[in-house]
């Protein structure tokens, strides 16, 4: 995959360097290439201004993003353009599994206030992580970037690596453990030093289950459950109910 950054910041992006990102460099997988758009910039090399109209803060110049993107190696015809914006499409793990099927991906960092509107003719995606605003579109690329290429073929190693995570399956991802047995009192669930296999597998199924139900409920309401996880989350539910009459009755009123 080939990655292109237009930043005002390249060295922020130093993290992308180590770990699972910067393994991938090494192994001709990823290439990663960061075009400040700064150096483009043809007024004193301003890349921001006032907005027309009046108003709060600067906002970044179109000139300086188009004579940026029109340096890139585009490797086919269309790559996605990702614009980093607090009003895109919130970015998920579904989102990454979408993007990793891509063969380059162009970010788009901005500063200040925001963008001329112009800007966004070059775009495919308006991304974002969430309901909060950050100084820049740094962050957020660097996170996408890091959660998209760990799911490119040969990047883990193995497939399986990434396929049991939290939200690739659509539900929160079961306890795991491993040595020592015994820590301070602590110890292992005996079924996962049983040796059976379907044993292990469907107490990991229903501790993905409770875990997703108790922590987000709402991530169920578009999986498509299979009967056995559908008998399962019955039980747990029942399990829940049944703790918190328990807890009712013995309260001191």
């Amino acid at each position: 995959m080939k990655i292109d950054i237009l930043t005002l910041f390249p060295e922020m992006f130093a993290p992308l360097e180590y770990s699972i990102v910067g393994k991938a460099q090494e192994k001709g997988l990823l290439d990663i290439t960061y075009h400040n758009f700064r150096e483009n910039a043809q007024k004193s090399r301003h890349v921001d201004d006032e907005p027309y109209g009046g108003g709060q803060g600067m906002l970044l110049r179109v000139q300086p993003i188009f004579d940026t993107m029109a340096k890139i190696d585009i490797q086919n015809q269309q790559p996605r353009v990702l614009l980093l914006d607090p009003a895109g499409r919130k970015f998920d793990q579904a989102y990454a599994e979408e993007l990793a099927q891509e063969d380059q991906l162009i970010f788009i960092c901005g500063h200040y206030e925001g963008y001329d509107e112009r800007i966004k003719t070059l775009v495919t995606d308006e991304v974002s992580l969430g309901d909060f605003i950050l100084t820049g579109g740094e962050l957020a690329a660097m996170t996408i970037v890091d959660a998209t290429v760990r799911l490119i073929p040969e990047v883990l190693g193995k497939e399986s690596s990434h396929q049991d995570d939290s939200f690739s399956s659509g539900l929160l991802e079961y306890p795991q453990y491993t040595r020592p047995y015994d820590f301070q009192g602590m110890v292992v669930p005996d079924v996962l030093m049983s040796g059976h296999h379907e044993n292990i597998r469907r107490w990991r199924l229903e501790q993905s289950l409770r875990k997703t139900w108790q922590r987000r409920p709402d991530l169920l309401d578009q999986y498509q459950m299979s009967a056995e996880e559908a008998e399962l989350l019955e039980k747990i539910k029942k399990e829940d109910r049944e703790i918190e009459e328990t807890n009712d009755g013995t309260k001191d009123y």
